[in-house]
């Protein structure tokens, strides 16, 4: 049965005017076609392109297009048949400044050009503990990610791992950076902002069983080139 719902699930997806599923084998010699055209051939509007990376069920990324509707969002996620869900909601509440993108975070120079995005969220991804590497926060992601964030543009990491929240911030140290905002207890310390205090499913389950969800900010500045902390360098 689950089987069966995964096919449907992914034939549905396949309709969804704002689900985009670039081809793998092209894109590992070729950019998509959608890159540097989202605002124009998607959205047909200006407003600034924020990205939640490791989207799962969509959930941040609805809430963030329902609560600003100021921005455009475009939730990326490899594992299709989570994007599903939230793909289907974003199109119960007629949002129309939400996309989804499937396709893997180490291809996504190819599918957004110089900065074409304003904003990075980074929410609960797997900290990749023995592999510092494919943390999406590694120096290796944040190069990638400032070759298509315009100046200013801002990236934020929300995590329940302190593992991860702690290497980004000597990644941010080692490399001359200050957070503009950083907790190691987003809801120890009283109330959050509006768009902090979105929960996922996850979150929601981390908080239940008393584990401290840890959250920063950054703007990188435009052009530098960020490398590892000695300690990690020595691990890739």
């Amino acid at each position: 049965m689950g089987r069966i719902s995964k096919i449907k699930r992914f034939d549905e997806m396949r309709e969804f005017p704002h689900v985009f599923e670039p081809d793998g084998n092209h894109i590992l010699s070729s950019d998509y076609e959608m890159k540097g055209h989202w605002n124009e051939v998607f959205f047909k509007n200006d407003k600034p392109i924020i990205l939640e990376l490791g989207c799962g069920r969509g959930e941040y990324t609805i809430e963030l297009a329902r609560r600003s509707p100021q921005f455009n969002f475009i939730g990326v996620d490899i594992k299709g048949a989570r994007m599903w869900k939230g793909a289907q909601e974003s199109l119960r509440l007629q949002l129309d400044n939400v996309a989804f993108l499937r396709c893997r975070i180490e291809f996504l120079f190819r599918m957004f050009a110089r900065n074409e995005i304003s904003g990075i969220w980074i929410t609960f991804p797997d900290p990749q503990l023995r592999k510092p590497r494919k943390r999406l926060t590694s120096s290796r992601f944040i190069n990638m990610y400032m070759d298509m964030l315009k100046p200013g543009g801002r990236i934020h990491l929300k995590t329940d791992s302190d593992v991860l929240h702690e290497y980004t911030l000597s990644l941010l140290k080692w490399n001359n950076l200050m957070p503009d905002r950083c907790t190691a207890d987003l809801y120890g310390y009283g109330p959050v902002d509006d768009v902090l205090s979105i929960r996922t499913h996850y979150e929601s389950g981390f908080l239940r069983i008393g584990k401290p969800i840890t959250y920063l900010s950054f703007i990188p500045v435009h052009g530098q080139r960020f490398t590892e902390p000695r300690e990690q360098s020595e691990q890739l």
